[in-house]
Order: C-alpha cells, then sequence, then structure tokens
C-alpha cells in the first residue's frame, strides 16, 4: 500500500504531537508503579544490603531494575506479561543496535496518513474505544509492519519498536491509566505520534524472564531479591491486556465489552491462596536479603483493592527466613479509578536471611 505524508496539521494537533520528544522506562501509567519511591527504596537497599546480584522478580515497569543498574554488577528481571518482557529487552538488552535504522523506521511512521491506511484488525477492535478510529488504524498499521520486517531486524531493534509503540499508545489511550475498560465517550482522535524510547545498553548484566515467580526462584540465586507481588484481586493480565494482545500480535477472538482475550497468565497473588504462594515463595528464595514492597490498600473501600495479604501475614511468613527492619512512608498512589485511599502507606519490610 502507498502511504502519502500527512497533509500540515493544525497548530493546536502540532502542539499535541510535539509534547513527547522520547521516552524514558518510567514514562508509563502503571498500577504499582514505583517510579516516584526508587530514589527512598534504593536509600534502604543501599543501607542495609550488600551484594553484586539483584533479583526483581515481579518487576512491572521495570524502573526498580533499572536503578538497581546502577549499583548491582548482574540483574535478574521477571515479569509474567509479554508486553512488559518487551520493554525489558529493548531497555535493558545487550545487544549492539542500529540507532539511524530503527529513527527511519519512526520517521516514516510518524508521517503516516490514516486516510490512506485501511481497516484492520486493531482498529476494527479498538477504534472509537480505546482509542480514536484514526488513531487505531495507524496503531495496527504500524504493528503488522513491525511484524513483516521482523526478518530485518535483530532481537533487540524489534523490541525498541514495540516498546517505542507502546509508550507513544499509553499517552494518548482513552482510559484511567489501564485497559480493564475504555471510557465511555468518544475518544479525541488524531493524536498519535511515534517516538523513540530512550535507552542505551546498561553496563550490569541482564537476564531477561518471563515466568511464574515462585517457579522462578527455584532456578537463580541472587544476593538481594526485591519483591513486589500483586496484592488485590486485580489481574495484570486482564488490567493490560489491549498492550498484551498488541505484543503478541495473534489476534485472537475478542469477548465483552472490554474487547479482551481468554484469560491467561492469571496471579494466585489475587486470589484467596495469596498467602499461600507467599509462603512458598519465600522459603524457596535463595539469597541474602529479602525486600518485600506493600501498601496498605487492603483498608480500601473497594472490594477489588483490598488486599488478600495483610501486614501481619507477610511479617510471620518473613520472620521464618531471618530478622526483619520495617520501613515506611506516606505515599499516594497512581489511581487508576475512582477508589479513595486515606492514610496511604508503602511499606518496605527488609529480611536479613539466617544461615547465609
Amino acid at each position: 500500500m502507498q502511504i502519502s505524508l500527512l497533509e500540515p496539521i493544525s497548530t493546536e494537533q502540532e502542539e499535541e504531537k510535539m509534547m513527547h520528544m522520547g521516552f524514558n522506562i518510567e514514562n508509563r501509567r502503571y498500577t504499582g508503579s514505583k517510579a516516584k519511591l526508587t530514589d527512598w527504596i534504593f536509600q534502604i537497599i543501599k543501607q542495609e544490603c550488600s551484594g553484586e546480584v539483584f533479583a526483581d522478580i515481579f518487576a512491572g515497569t521495570g524502573v526498580v531494575s533499572a536503578y538497581a543498574s546502577q549499583y548491582f554488577k548482574k540483574i535478574i528481571v521477571n515479569d509474567i506479561l509479554f508486553s512488559n518482557q518487551v520493554i525489558y529487552k529493548a531497555f535493558f538488552g545487550n545487544e549492539k543496535w542500529d540507532k539511524e535504522k530503527v529513527m527511519s523506521k519512526i520517521k516514516f511512521y510518524k508521517k503516516l496518513n490514516s486516510k490512506s491506511i485501511s481497516e484492520n484488525f486493531f482498529s476494527k477492535n479498538f477504534g472509537n474505544k480505546y482509542f480514536g478510529l484514526n488513531d487505531a488504524k495507524i496503531i495496527g498499521f504500524i504493528r503488522e509492519d513491525v511484524e513483516k520486517g521482523k526478518g530485518k531486524l535483530n532481537e533487540k531493534e524489534y523490541c525498541i519498536l514495540l516498546a517505542s509503540l507502546i509508550y507513544s499508545i499509553d499517552r494518548i489511550s482513552n482510559t484511567v491509566g489501564h485497559y480493564d475498560a475504555y471510557i465511555r465517550k468518544k475518544p479525541r482522535d488524531n493524536l498519535f505520534n511515534m517516538e523513540l524510547i530512550e535507552t542505551d545498553n546498561t553496563k550490569s548484566k541482564v537476564e531477561i524472564y518471563r515466568d511464574d515467580a515462585n517457579n522462578l526462584i527455584r532456578r537463580i540465586v541472587a544476593d538481594v531479591v526485591y519483591i513486589d507481588p500483586p496484592y488485590n484481586s486485580r489481574q495484570y493480565s486482564r488490567f493490560y491486556h489491549v498492550l498484551e494482545t498488541l505484543v503478541k500480535w495473534e489476534k485472537p477472538e475478542l469477548f465483552g465489552t472490554a474487547l479482551k482475550p481468554k484469560p491467561e497468565n492469571m496471579s494466585d497473588y489475587c486470589r484467596v491462596k495469596a498467602i499461600d504462594m507467599f509462603e512458598d515463595l519465600i522459603s524457596n528464595l535463595k539469597c541474602k536479603y529479602i525486600v518485600v514492597s506493600y501498601n496498605n490498600t487492603y483498608e480500601s473501600k473497594s472490594n477489588s483493592s483490598r488486599n488478600k495479604m495483610e501486614l501481619k501475614d507477610i511479617r510471620e511468613v518473613l520472620e521464618e527466613r531471618g530478622k526483619i527492619k520495617v520501613f515506611n512512608k506516606s505515599y499516594q498512589p497512581f489511581n487508576s479509578g475512582k477508589t479513595t485511599f486515606d492514610n496511604h502507606q508503602e511499606f518496605i519490610f527488609l529480611t536479613k536471611v539466617n544461615n547465609i
């Protein structure tokens, strides 16, 4: 298909498109993100811990791993979501990549004219819902083009393009910050602007996994293991299903008003057996220090936001492995809905493991 350049756009549209000039790893709207807490977390870790290997086994956005790469020689980063794994490979992968080649693709995508693009899987499902129709057509075209050109890209280049697409669409989605549902009003359109993520190869050695954390910890050894699991009933694979569908690009059948695929990667940490999973996890860790992030959302008025594990549960499990120090900080979390948290506190449980 021959794609023509966009017609001259209005000043308002130009300003909207010029707002974003590239993305750092923390530039995501993501439930439970620790982007604003990393300084505090690592102030504690630097003071209380030692070692060369850091494992982040529920890594989410990857911001904690990115920060850890300043202080540890080896980073182990893991998350169950396909979209997060792509982001880790884009930001942390040590493979050499051709920036000029990637930028040429970005420049091409920035000039796409939605009027010359046919409807596609993405626009038919998510257009006029999660995104404006014209923006959805462009997003779907880009995703298909990246996949068709995969043979001419190495893994890092491929993941950089997909990560750049994820970050670019995150800024214009017609949502409250996740994709559990879209806002029930017609979305603004013609906002999409493809920008490159800001990535340099990290100096640390990085191992990237997409695995169930309880399985992974049986195969890895680290000095410091950082643990920030989901604590309430909200499943991340459902919260970010649009990104999972976009990255996997298997074009599955989608169901319901929210257009979700069949469930996969459902976490037991979001169910009543969460404490059993946590106990299994902690008892099988091979490390010197266990660092657990926790917040007190179990006091929330929202049933879906209430934690499946409480402070006393976590303390009892950790005490089986060693001496605990508890740190806390008042913090207003990223709130992706109407839930209100009174006196919200972020906790760090730091355990020095016995017999190490």
